[in-house]
């Protein structure tokens, strides 16, 4: 029961010893215990610190990362229209020459075809005087043959020969 009620040497023993530890721990103890608690308290505070730079830089460079990939992406639909633009122009250009050589083509076709036709009725020509002369050479023959004829002829022609 001395616990519980104590006397007062006890008290007294013990408030000098709390005191002569309260004397050293503030002597020796107190001020090394408390740089260690600044210490480690500035090296939270720089911690904190370093996470929230590192937590901006961190949206700088996903906003910076959002704005390369607008970039490219706006790059990238320039590219491609483009080359739809230059694939289109290709196009037309291939057709516009392709139309060039078919006209000229049908052109040189046509010329040909002309000629060949030219060619034709000059030989037509040619084969029916060839013709006309060889049926006028028998009907020469033919109307000459008889004296009668001859003279009924001369007559003919001078009387022709008269009205022109």
């Amino acid at each position: 029961m001395e616990l519980i009620t104590p006397e007062f040497g006890l008290i007294f023993w013990t408030g000098i010893s709390f005191l002569i530890l309260l004397f050293i721990l503030k002597k020796f103890a107190w001020k090394p215990i408390l740089n260690s608690v600044n210490t480690r308290e500035q090296s939270i505070k720089d911690a904190l610190a370093a996470a929230e730079a590192a937590k901006r830089e961190m949206e700088n460079l996903t906003a910076d990362n959002e704005r390369i990939l607008k970039e490219a992406r706006a790059e990238r639909e320039t590219l491609l229209k483009e080359a739809r633009e230059i694939k289109t122009k290709m196009i037309a250009d291939a057709e516009e020459d392709a139309k060039v050589k078919a006209d000229k083509l049908i052109a040189n076709a046509q010329a040909a075809i002309e000629t060949e036709k030219k060619a034709a009725i000059s030989e037509l020509k040619a084969q029916v005087a060839n013709l006309s002369l060889d049926i006028a050479e028998k009907v020469v023959k033919a109307e000459l043959s008889n004296k009668d004829k001859q003279l009924k002829l001369v007559e003919d022609m001078l009387g022709d020969a008269k009205l022109n």
